[in-house]
């Protein structure tokens, strides 16, 4: 069975076809669209450059927001307002012809990870997606956790203190914004970090704030949720030094700490780019499953 797998973004949407068999094929992309009638016409061009090749059964699809997988509406904001408030699968499966489903793209990714990737081996996980803010998902028994409001795994709006959030903190653009309005520079987050490992005090000061955040957010979550492991995405999460510095940041943190030592376990994400296309995928495979869509339309 040959899916389309689509991830929108605020400045591009990728495509792609992807089976079992053979994982992710005919990648491409596209800039975002900036009406929604323009949407609709990119959706239904790119599905049918994919139905020339394979046989499609199903639309799969990642995006932002906060999406009712019951109304079928994207509710929340995000960076491609005009796919929010209405009822898009259904609208959108009408266009397309095949069953669709949509998930929000951090549920994606964990389903990937969880699936297929760096968590595929346990029950429950916890994913946090470090970008410019704090995102994520909840996995437990396999299956994701949207909790009543359906924001599980918004991490970022958890407290750090009494007045900022985990977001604010715990991110490298927020913590490189930071260093620049001090120390009068222009730095990016990626020379901030090279800084900091080749010694520099100010900069190894930064950025050991940002992973004491991570740490005391990441140890707070295992005794809220206590996952078998953490999976870290998002662009950080490329940097080989990361881990090694979110272990140390953990470790020092539980040595002052006379709490019960279960020590949190983190991974590394398997996927990056791709990991929403692969989860939007696999959440397909579940509602079909579930008997939540029809395999064919009839």
């Amino acid at each position: 069975m040959s899916l389309a797998v689509i991830d929108i973004g605020g400045t591009s949407i990728k495509f792609a076809g992807y089976t079992t068999a053979t994982g992710l094929f005919a990648q491409t992309r596209v800039a975002t669209p900036k009406t929604l009638a323009a949407f609709y016409h990119c959706l239904q061009q790119q599905v049918a450059a994919l139905r020339q090749i394979t046989e499609l059964t199903g639309v799969a699809i990642s995006s932002p927001g906060v999406v009712d997988q019951a109304a079928g509406v994207i509710r929340g904001a995000s960076a491609v307002p005009y796919i929010h408030h209405f009822p898009i699968v259904t609208e959108l499966s009408n266009r397309l012809h095949l069953p669709l489903t949509i998930e929000n793209d951090a549920n994606c990714a964990a389903l990937a990870e969880a699936q297929l990737g760096a968590a595929a081996d346990v029950r429950d996980a916890i994913l946090l997606v470090l970008g410019t803010g704090v995102g994520g998902a909840v996995i437990i028994n396999g299956q994701l956790h949207r909790g009543r409001h359906l924001m599980g795994g918004e991490f970022g709006y958890m407290l750090h203190g009494d007045e900022d959030t985990v977001s604010h903190l715990g991110t490298l653009i927020n913590t490189v914004a930071r260093y620049n309005r001090q120390h009068g520079t222009q730095l990016d987050g990626k020379r901030l970090y090279e800084l900091a490992q080749s010694g520099d005090s100010a900069a190894s000061t930064a950025m050991q704030k940002m992973f004491h955040v991570l740490a005391v957010t990441i140890f707070n979550l295992q005794y809220s949720f206590d996952p078998d492991c953490f999976v870290i995405s998002g662009g950080i999460s490329q940097n080989p030094a990361l881990l090694g510095d979110l272990e140390a940041a953990l470790d020092e943190m539980m040595a002052n700490t006379e709490l019960t030592p279960i020590r949190p376990v983190i991974r590394i994400a398997k996927f990056q780019a791709e990991a929403n296309l692969y989860g939007a995928a696999v959440h397909f495979y579940q509602q079909h499953q579930a008997g939540l869509i029809p395999l064919e339309r009839t």
